[in-house]
Parts: C-alpha cells; structure tokens; sequence
C-alpha cells in the first residue's frame, strides 16, 4: 500500500533530476569560487609587495591618481603593469596549457611539450647575444617568433608519415626539438657571459620589469588565440572520444588540429614573450579546471582562462612576501609550490576521459 509519506521519496528519485541539480550548483559555485580567488589574487597584487599598501589607497590611486604621492605612483609605474601582464599571461597559459591536453590527449602536456619554451628561449637568446637586445619590449618578438617557429616546425615533424599529425607523434616531435633546441641554447650561453647573465632573469619566469610597452602589443595576437580557443571546444569534446569517433561524428582531424595549433602559437607565444618561460600553469590548471567541471572542453577553458591568471598573481604575491625586501620570481614560486598540488589533486580525482 502507498502511503503519502512514501510519495515524496519517489519524486526525488526521478532518474537525473538530482544529479543535475547537484552538477549545476557545483559549476556555479566552482564558478563563483574561481572569480572571486582572481579579484583577490588581483587586489592583492596591487596592494602587497616590499611595502604594503591599504587597499583604500590602491583604489584611490587608480580612480584618483596624484603623481605626488609615492604609493599612488608604486600602484600606477609598478604594480599595475605587473598585474596587467599576469592577467594577460595566466590567461594565455591557462588556456594554452588546456588545448595542448586536449588535441594531444596527453594529461601531462604543457607549452614545453611541443617546444614553444624551447624555441621562444633559443630566439631571446639569440637576440641577446648577435643582436644586442637588452630592452623587454625587445625579447617579445625575439620570444614570440621563436615559439612560432619551433611550434610550426613540431607539427611539420609530426604530419610527416601515413597517419599524419597524431598525438603520440607530435608529442614526441615536441620532445625532440626541444632536447635540440636545448642544447643549441647551451652551446650559445657558454660561449658568451654576457649573454647568459641578461637572459637569466628572462628564463626564470617574472612578472617583474614587464612594462605596458611590452604587453600591450601582444593584446591582439591574444585575443585571436581566445577566438580560436572558443571555436576549438567542440572540437576538443570531439578528438577526446578518438580519431574513429571523431571521425564518425563529421570532424575534420586535420582541421581541428591546425586550429588548436595556430591558438596554441599565439597564447604561448604571447605570454612566453611577456613573461618567460613559465611552468606548470599551464600543465595544473587545466587539472584544476577539470574538478569542477569534468570532461566538458567549453568549460574547461572558460575555467582555465579565469584559474590561469588568479595561480600565477597568487605565486608572483607571496614571492613578494617570503623574500621580501627582495623577491623570488613568479616562474619559480609556481612550479615549487604547484607540483604537490597538483600530485595531491591527482591522487584524489577520479579518471576522466581527455
């Protein structure tokens, strides 16, 4: 016999309705989480370094700015411009790092694995040492070129054969060039000290001495690489079932793949140039990202794109902190600190399907 107190249970038993619910408060949360650790990574940006400064007086030197005060021009030459190319950087390397695992299907690549490090590095350093650059407006296109070299370069290596550009293949293409390119990069730096004591600070990853100038012209090739990003979901969700299915489902493998490329030229490219060669961000947040949203490519990039800025100002922050007067570049907080994290989240995720 039913009874009225057994009508209720049934209800909410009703195959997908709670879980659905529950997934769609998750996203939002995850969602809300996310934006609000950014606006705090990015306050904390303007406010903390060798001296700290009221956040009513960051807020007054932004809206208000009068060239007299000190604090007032620490927020306006210094810290904003450092802010501004975390924000661009993070942004880049967040998605960046969510594309290379996707159209490799590869959950531990990141813009090292097809060389954009190698290649931006090979070409900063040649700028350096036969073409006299010193400025950082000057390492961005050195930079830049470089990694569209060496990512160009990755996927010719990689189409050759039947198959064409598989991931196993680029991927290991990607390897590859970057042990080249590594050693050719040696084998200049030991031959000039010069070189090597200016292309030291770049190669450690900083936000530091990264003025507007240098930033604000990669805007547009970063912007492309989020156009194409976007288009590149569907994609994703596509090549992450196999090149079968995919297949099976109308989606040009070649395609695709040179979409994801060209994005991955640009995002890399750009915040390699601004930033160095940074690590980690773009393997972890994806990884990150993933938590909250499974397997789904549109959100893991919408994600990835807010995550990426809010790690990588949080580790530029307390490299302020722990060193302080001096600092420990950004580069470096975020890869000793990211990697346990990241091993921790590793461990206790469930699989899921790249």
């Amino acid at each position: 016999m039913t009874t009225a107190a057994t009508i209720p249970r049934r209800i909410t038993r009703v195959p997908g309705g709670s879980p659905a619910i529950a997934r769609r408060r998750t996203l939002l949360l995850g969602f809300l989480a996310t934006v609000l650790l950014l606006a705090v990574a990015m306050a904390a940006s303007l406010a903390i370094g060798s001296r700290d400064i009221a956040l009513a007086t960051v807020i007054d030197a932004v809206l208000r700015p009068d060239g007299n005060l000190a604090d007032h021009v620490v927020v306006r030459d210094l810290r904003i411009p450092r802010t501004v190319v975390g924000l661009l950087a993070g942004l880049a390397l967040g998605l960046a790092g969510a594309l290379m695992q996707g159209v490799t299907r590869n959950p531990l690549a990141d813009p090292g694995l097809l060389g954009v490090n190698a290649g931006a590095s090979l070409f900063v350093v040649a700028g350096i040492a036969w073409f006299g650059v010193t400025s950082a407006l000057g390492y961005v296109w050195f930079a830049f070129a470089g990694a569209a070299v060496a990512a160009a370069a990755v996927y010719l290596i990689g189409s050759l054969g039947r198959d064409g550009a598989t991931p196993v293949k680029l991927a290991l293409a990607g390897t590859a060039l970057t042990a080249a390119l590594t050693s050719l990069i040696t084998i200049v730096l030991l031959s000039d000290g010069d070189a090597f004591d200016r292309y030291r600070f770049w190669a450690a990853g900083s936000l530091a001495a990264r003025g507007l100038d240098a930033s604000l012209p990669l805007i547009p090739f970063i912007a492309v690489g989020v156009a194409l990003a976007v288009t590149a979901a569907r994609m994703l969700n596509a090549l992450a079932l196999g090149d079968d299915l995919a297949r099976g489902l109308g989606q040009n493998l070649v395609t695709a793949r040179i979409v994801c490329a060209v994005a991955i030229v640009l995002l890399c490219g750009s915040a390699t140039a601004m930033a160095g060669p940074i690590v980690f961000v773009g393997l972890a947040v994806p990884h990150l990202a993933r938590w909250f949203t499974g397997p789904d490519y549109r959100l893991i990039l919408l994600f990835s794109a807010l995550l990426g800025p809010a790690l990588l100002l949080a580790a530029d922050v307390l490299g302020r902190v722990i060193a302080r007067p001096g600092e420990i570049e950004a580069g470096l907080v975020v890869a000793f600190l990211g990697a346990p994290v990241l091993i921790a989240l590793v461990r206790r995720a469930k699989p899921v399907a790249l």
